[in-house]
């Protein structure tokens, strides 16, 4: 059992509900369908029977004062969902889908509260409570479903006392999760709701009823239950589980490998290992504080080691953590939610994202190439890294989940369905890596996995459901083969794991939804859009730098997808009505979002690198907020050139297009290059105060939009290269 759980029987059986959790997401994300029948039985039949034989196993076990306790613990939770599931068939409706991933939410992260060792038996058992009641409610919406249909927009009594306990539950576990940053914000926007129509015009409502407030914010689709808890009960989760089973595959010591390899003997090597593995983590997490604690244990302490300052380091690790919430495919999951939200294919959210990623690193990488120079810091020995080509060499399996993942993405695949088929390929690598260890010629272990391979293929003519089958009969094979039983276990591990870590994200998406709930309820985002939309009227330049003050703002203290839903629903229409284009102005405040968590007074992610620096948080925020510049630049540069994120611009195709797209691409590295001078004063040799100050003017002439500003820019860079080059020469013929 993995740490985190607890000790006792309450931790074994906190685990096996995230387990059992797990296999519930799993279950609905593949859409088993457990009511076909085949020779005049069903799915949920065999499942029922062999639910049965387990118990009866388990009453054979204590007869013969056998352990049984933890069979027992690991029975009740499976045949719950097991039940769940039954009575739709598998294919559960989406409310119900949704309902019953908060309670499980809620269940799984009241028991992790009750199981913390700080607490005492009191505060233990409110924790469990709080978990029973969310699950509870879960189960209300699950048995009363048909009648809530049929009686919607009444409330009743039990209704009432029913969301009212909803929404205290998640705000509680929001906040102790999470912090109180988004429970108040969520808290603000609720008690509009409630109060807004005392305050004065143009700010106030025509006024709701309390029962109105629950009604739409407990049983519709569009406050706890909105389309981000949705997304939660889908693809996050299932791309959460990915991620785990990759972790358990070794796919984290795969990327620090070819990062070390790479990059770990060149000039400034522990800071440019610590930005090309955050990026590659982020293909697959995109948790950015999680990064930083994660990666950060090991590159911080080893940029330190080598001569980097502690909050130029902890500025690195934050930057190029962050900068996985903006690297495909995953996005922090917010990739998903965007392609729901402003309903476009998820391929086309990706193709946006994916040249702003790679000039946000190249800044990062290039401000850590320059700072080494400045102070002289050389790389690791070469002798002490590991090879990328060995680590490829050994590993190369690991990365064909995610490269399947993506090959569906672009594809036209669902997310839901690609997200499923690289879970599966992964768990399948897991277990067939087991099975194969055991077989001993060589030649037969390549039959057996070109035999697998070919099994898997299958998928494209008949479905999902053929990796499921062969995933229970590598895990019947594993269980009888030697060590394939510790594989099974690591496996459960990850269920369980991918369950813990889902609980921030699917907690954030129900809380965050009673902010998109007030604003269909109120029209509130509105009254902001038509003051930023007078302001932009006589100058967009303006209205983009207060929707950038609002992403900031509102981004603060507030994890990535709430970060996102929060942003988009307010300061995203605006830019839409100043004729943005639609996936610009969501990217656009996206990035400022995100660009939150390095920005003071908060900047979470700076915060989080701090204890492990030894650092101020607010040192490594400005150091991170310098290396990060092109995060701030080329969303302002994309609104204008909307080419910058690939997308269409009018009147041009074709190969004027492509000119075009290659000239904006090229302008965005040389500035963001530039910034990167600027902020750490050097480029052959240390720069003089003056040559700083031009790279900065030719920097912002190459980001404003405004006529001839681009030849100015340009015209400038060639000065300042020309003019430091010319002083490096006659510093180097001085000093001979």
């Amino acid at each position: 059992m993995p740490p985190g759980f607890g000790p006792g029987w309450p931790g074994r059986l906190l685990f096996w509900i995230a387990v059992a959790f797990s296999l519930f997401q799993i279950a609905t994300a593949f859409n088993v369908p457990l009511d076909h029948r085949f020779i005049g039985i069903t799915l949920v039949d065999v499942l029922r029977a062999t639910m049965a034989v387990w118990l009866v196993w388990i009453v054979v076990q204590a007869v013969r004062s056998q352990p049984y306790l933890g069979m027992v613990l690991a029975w009740i939770p499976i045949f719950v969902v097991v039940e769940l599931l039954a009575r739709f068939g598998g294919s559960l409706p989406n409310q119900i889908l949704r309902t019953l991933h908060v309670g499980f939410l809620c269940l799984v992260a009241g028991g992790l509260l009750a199981q913390h060792k700080s607490h005492t038996t009191t505060a233990r058992v409110l924790a469990w409570s709080l978990a029973g009641i969310g699950f509870v409610i879960g189960l209300y919406h699950w048995v009363l479903y048909e009648e809530l249909v049929s009686r919607a927009g009444e409330v009743t009594p039990a209704d009432l006392v029913v969301g009212i306990s909803a929404i205290t539950v998640i705000f509680i576990i929001c906040w102790r999760f999470m912090g109180p940053a988004l429970p108040i914000v969520s808290g603000l926007f609720l008690a509009y709701c409630l109060f807004g129509q005392w305050l004065p015009a143009p700010l106030n409502h025509r006024g709701y009823s309390l029962e109105q407030v629950i009604e739409h914010m407990a049983f519709g689709t569009e406050g706890l239950y909105a389309t981000p808890t949705g997304v939660s009960a889908t693809f996050i989760f299932l791309f959460i589980l990915f991620g785990s089973f990759l972790e358990k595959a070794g796919m984290i010591q795969l990327f620090t490998d070819i990062a070390m390899g790479l990059f770990g003997s060149a000039r400034g090597g522990p800071a440019k290992v610590a930005v090309f593995s955050s990026a590659m983590m982020g293909t697959i997490s995109g948790s950015g504080v999680a990064n930083v604690v994660s990666t950060g244990q090991f590159t911080i302490p080893l940029m330190k080691r080598f001569g980097y300052r502690a909050a130029f380091a902890g500025g690195v690790e934050a930057t190029a953590s962050m900068g996985g919430q903006i690297m495909p495919p995953v996005m922090g999951a917010v990739a998903f939610i965007m392609a729901e939200t402003i309903d476009v294919p998820y391929a086309d959210v990706v193709q946006a994202a994916i040249v702003p990623a790679i000039l946000y690193y190249t800044a990062a990488f290039l401000a850590v190439h320059l700072e080494a120079g400045k102070r002289g810091l050389v790389g690791l020995p070469r002798h002490e890294l590991p090879s990328a080509g060995k680590a490829l060499a050994t590993k190369w399996y690991l990365i064909l989940p995610l490269a399947v993942l993506v090959y569906l993405l672009f594809s036209g695949y669902t997310p839901l369905f690609s997200g499923s088929v690289g879970l599966a390929l992964t768990v399948v690598l897991i277990l067939g890596g087991s099975i194969a260890l055991g077989i001993g010629p060589i030649a037969l272990r390549v039959l057996f996995w070109v035999g697998l391979g070919l099994l898997c293929a299958f998928f494209f003519w008949y479905g999902i459901l053929v990796m499921v089958g062969i995933v229970l009969l590598l895990i019947l094979a594993s269980l009888m083969t030697r060590g394939g039983t510790e594989t099974v276990a690591a496996c459960r591990e990850a269920l369980a794991d991918g369950a813990r870590q889902a609980i921030p994200v699917g907690v954030a998406c129900a809380v965050v939804g009673i902010v998109i709930g007030t604003m269909t309820l109120t029209g509130v985002g509105t009254i902001f859009g038509n003051a930023v939309v007078a302001v932009g009227e006589q100058s967009l330049f303006l209205a983009l730098v207060l929707t950038m003050i609002v992403s900031l703002i509102l981004g603060m203290g507030i994890p990535t997808i709430p970060n996102y839903i929060i942003t988009s629903s307010i300061a995203a229409p605006i830019l839409l009505k100043l004729g943005v284009p639609l996936i610009v102005s969501h990217m656009f405040v996206f990035y400022f979002g995100i660009m939150a968590d390095l920005t003071p007074p908060v900047a979470l992610a700076a915060f989080a690198a701090a204890p492990i620096a030894k650092e101020s948080g607010f040192k490594i925020s400005f150091q991170a907020i310098k290396i990060a510049m092109a995060g701030f630049v080329i969303p302002f540069m994309a609104v204008y050139d909307p080419a910058l994120m690939l997308q269409p611009v009018q009147g041009v195709t074709g190969f004027a297009y492509v000119l075009g797209a290659i000239y904006i691409i090229g302008k965005a590295l040389l500035a963001v290059c530039l910034w990167g001078a600027a902020t750490i004063g050097f480029l052959k040799r240390d720069m003089a105060v003056w040559e700083r100050a031009l790279a900065a003017a030719a920097a912002a002439s190459l980001v404003l939009a405004l006529p001839i500003t681009d030849e100015i820019g340009f015209g400038l860079a060639a000065l300042l290269i020309g003019l430091h080059l010319w002083r490096a020469r006659s510093a180097e013929r001085a000093s001979a």
